[in-house]
Order: structure tokens, then C-alpha cells, then sequence
């Protein structure tokens, strides 16, 4: 008899409801329903839809309950930093608000005129990045001080999912590390930091590991779905840290690299990084399941391309796929054109192809005209981008990395995987492409009894999946 789980997989632009069926040996995967999740723009806010998100999760679970599979349990994975309150009754206060708005960067000076970057470094070990929780909070207090001074409950995303499945209200820790208001050491929430800032402790919720059981699905959802008796697990829910739990790595002395909308290039290791020059280079420490660390590098990944994707379409009135991306890059003749893919420029333009050339223009090159040379320059910026922060990686950690396993969607992309080899100069190990997936599956079975850690969990995941190597 198999052990069936559900994956909740959150990307920014899309959700996947997948069906892990585990048979002892082997971990094979299905999709049930896949959705968009599109920002929306409203009053000059960025917001994430939430009801419409959970709706659509609702939908996803009646298409399981046609399955007639006795589903053992449900874990959500999500983009981190993100959150969104509860009044005193449970409700939802308001939509969360995207990242990418812009509301924070007044409060970006206003946290360090009180307490520095070093002192927030020392603490978390997370690195400056303006959508941080820290700064979004602060933000709140300061702008949206009706719904923060009301607010009964601090939830994380996939906090919130949790919450809404089964009625607990806890903090998961590996999303939790990514708001700069965790001790890295005791693994919970920094009074220091909160007190300093003049946020409110009592709105923050317990700390939840991965693999913690939250309970069983609610009889609402039990009786809307057709489903009944599903635990709710806190996985690892930061997608980045379930996506590290699925890696097969063979050498200890192996970097990962995680390619989807963002690109994180790092190592897990046993303990924090917390230097001067960690802080300089801006490496983040983050948590992972098994009381490990990400140590690695926020990079902009294939977002930059995705948003491509519909300029195009939208200046041209014609449907382009991702493939006429990658073969117009491949094919191009002018292969010089090169963006800074971290320029706040492409965080979140009305009109990215737009952003390219204008970028390109102002650095001294052409600008860009086709698709090809809109391509290639955001591929020659990415791989750019990956070459320094293994650099820098190498260093930090005083290691000398012998390849790189490359995970996530963008492993799809065939080009990008061999540009990232030949740019490296190291091996390319690529696999599986649903890592974030795989690995959230991997904590359920942890937290249900059938593995019993993840040592054994990548031996299942070397069984399972299949990797592809691209040498130098």
C-alpha cells in the first residue's frame, strides 16, 4: 500500500497541487491542478490574492477526492519574507502585500537610524535585502498603522495556508528565518530586534520545525472538499529549504544552485556564517530542516525572463513560448549584450523588454531590438551573476566546490544549464526539476514515520528521478 501526500507548491507565478505517492522505495509525483499567481495592482499597491489562491487550493482538493485515494497528509511550501495578519476573531485582515511594492524603502533608513545592519546581520545572519520582513513590518506600523495596531496574529504565507487547512496558528521556522527577526542561534523570535523596533511581540506566534504535525484539516474544508482525515504538516515551508531537502548530494564539497523565478546559489552547511565579509558580500544563513543552514546568494533568476515573455506578447499581439525564448538566444548572432539582472530596474517595470534595452543603452551597448538580443542579455547577466557568487562562496566557506547541483524549473532550460557550466568552469548536475516538490514530500514522510531522516530520504530521491550532467 502506498503512502499518498499532497505538495502545495507556491512559486510567484504560479501553484501546483501535486500528488506524491511513496511505495516504500520510490517516490513518484502527479500533478492535480495547476494555477496562476498573479500580482495584483490596486491603488498604486502590490498585493497577493490571497482568497482567490485559496479558492483555487479548494478546487485542487475536490479533484483529489475523485481520486478515492486515502491521502495520509498536505505541506505547503512558499516564497518567504511575505506575511499577512489576523484580527482577534481569525479574519484575515487584509490581502498581503507583494514584495515587490515599494512601500518599504522609506523604511529601510528608518529601521537603521534605531539598530544597524551590522546588529541585525550579527543576530539573524540574513542579508540586506529591502523586501525583508523586517522592513515591511516597520512599514506597516508606520503606513498602515489601523490594520497593524489591530492585528492579533503575525502569519507568514504559508503560515496562513496552514491556519486556514487546519485552524493552527503557528510559525514555521524556516520561513520564519527569512523575515531578519529570528536569533539564528536560539531559533526564535530576536527580542532584542523587535523590542528595539517598537513591534509588537505578543503577534508572533510559536516556532514550528519541519516535520512538526499541526493537526487534521478542518471539518469545514473536510465537508467542502470530500475529503477527511488529512494531517496538515509544517514542512519546510520556505520553498528555498525544501528544495535543498530534495538534492541528492554526492560530494559534501558540492554548491547548490536553485533556478526558478529567483536563483540562490549556496551550500548547506552545520552552522551559520556570520562575518564581516559574509555580511559585505551579502550571503544569507537560512534555516533548513535537520537543524542545517543554507548559506547562499539571492540572485535574480528567471523572472526577469518570464516578464519578457509578456512584453513580448503584449507589444506584438502574438503568443511566444519560453522554447522561442531560449533558440532566439541560442541562435543570436550578437552574443555581447549583457544587463546587471540585479539592477533595481527590473524589480517589478510596466514593460521589461522596455527595461532591457533602456538598461543596455544606458551601460554603453546597442540597444537591443529582437528577441534573440533581449535574450541574450538576461542570460549573460545570470550566468554572470552565478560565476561571482561561487566565487564568493568558495571563499566564505574556504572550500573548493567540485560541481554544482542545479535544481527547480529552470533546469528545463537546457542552455542556461550548459551557459552555467561553461561560465562556472565546474560540472552542472541537474535534478530533479521539482525539487521544491520532492522535498516537502520527503519532511511528510519524515514527520508521518516511513524515512527516517533525509540521508535516506535522497537515497529514494536517486531512485526516483532522473539527473542530467552538462560538463565544462
Amino acid at each position: 500500500m502506498s503512502i499518498n501526500c499532497l505538495a502545495l507548491d507556491f512559486g510567484a507565478s504560479s501553484v501546483r497541487l501535486i500528488l506524491g505517492k511513496y511505495d516504500g522505495e520510490k517516490i513518484e509525483i502527479a500533478e492535480i491542478h495547476r494555477f496562476l499567481n498573479e500580482p495584483v495592482v490596486l491603488h498604486g499597491r502590490v498585493y497577493w490574492d490571497f482568497l482567490r489562491l485559496f479558492h483555487e487550493v479548494k478546487i485542487g482538493l475536490k479533484k483529489v477526492s475523485k481520486l478515492n485515494l486515502k491521502i495520509q497528509s498536505i505541506g505547503v511550501d512558499t516564497w518567504g519574507v511575505d506575511y499577512g495578519f489576523l484580527d482577534k476573531n481569525g479574519d484575515l485582515m487584509q490581502n498581503p502585500i507583494h514584495y515587490r511594492d515599494k512601500r518599504t524603502f522609506k523604511a529601510v533608513e528608518d529601521v537603521h537610524k534605531i539598530i544597524s545592519f551590522d546588529e541585525i546581520y550579527k543576530t539573524t545572519g540574513i542579508q540586506y535585502m529591502n523586501l525583508n520582513t523586517i522592513y515591511q513590518l516597520v512599514s506597516d506600523k508606520e503606513i498602515r498603522d489601523d490594520i497593524y495596531e489591530k492585528a492579533d496574529k503575525f502569519l507568514m504565507i504559508p503560515d496562513l495556508f496552514n491556519y486556514f487547512l487546519c485552524g493552527e496558528k503557528v510559525n514555521e521556522y524556516t520561513e520564519a528565518t527569512t523575515s531578519s527577526l529570528i536569533d539564528i542561534n536560539s531559533k526564535k523570535w530576536s527580542n532584542e530586534i523587535l523590542n528595539k523596533l517598537g513591534l509588537r511581540s505578543e503577534i508572533f506566534c510559536n516556532i514550528a520545525f519541519p516535520g512538526t504535525i499541526l493537526g487534521k484539516i478542518t471539518k469545514e474544508i473536510e465537508d467542502e472538499v470530500s475529503l477527511k482525515n488529512i494531517n496538515v504538516i509544517a514542512i519546510s515551508s520556505h520553498d528555498t529549504a525544501s528544495a535543498v531537502s530534495s538534492i541528492p548530494f554526492d560530494d559534501e564539497n558540492s554548491a547548490f544552485l536553485i533556478s526558478g523565478t529567483w536563483s540562490l546559489m549556496g551550500k548547506k552547511l552545520n552552522d551559520p556564517i556570520i562575518t564581516v565579509d559574509s555580511m559585505r558580500n551579502n550571503f544569507t544563513n537560512e534555516g533548513l530542516a535537520e537543524n542545517k543552514i543554507a548559506f547562499l546568494k539571492n540572485i535574480t533568476g528567471l523572472w526577469i525572463i518570464q516578464q519578457l515573455k509578456k512584453s513580448i506578447e503584449l507589444s506584438s499581439g502574438k503568443n511566444i513560448s519560453f522554447n522561442d525564448i531560449i533558440e532566439a538566444a541560442k541562435d543570436e548572432n550578437n552574443k555581447d549584450f549583457f544587463i546587471d539582472v540585479s539592477s533595481y530596474e527590473f524589480l517589478l517595470p510596466l514593460n521589461m523588454a522596455e527595461a532591457i534595452a533602456d538598461h543596455c543603452e544606458k551601460k554603453g551597448q546597442e540597444r537591443p531590438k529582437t528577441l534573440g538580443e533581449h535574450a541574450i542579455a538576461v542570460y549573460n547577466g545570470l550566468v554572470y551573476q552565478y560565476k561571482l557568487a561561487l566565487d564568493d562562496l568558495e571563499l566564505l566557506t574556504k572550500t573548493q566546490v567540485r560541481s554544482v547541483n542545479m535544481v527547480g524549473g529552470g533546469i528545463q532550460d537546457e542552455f542556461l544549464c550548459q551557459m552555467t557550466a561553461n561560465t562556472i568552469k565546474k560540472p552542472v548536475i541537474a535534478g530533479p526539476v521539482e525539487a521544491s516538490i520532492v522535498g516537502n514530500i520527503l519532511i511528510q514522510l519524515m514527520a508521518l514515520g516511513e524515512i527516517q531522516d533525509l540521508n535516506q530520504g535522497r537515497e529514494i530521491i536517486k531512485n526516483s528521478f532522473d539527473v542530467k550532467i552538462y560538463d565544462i
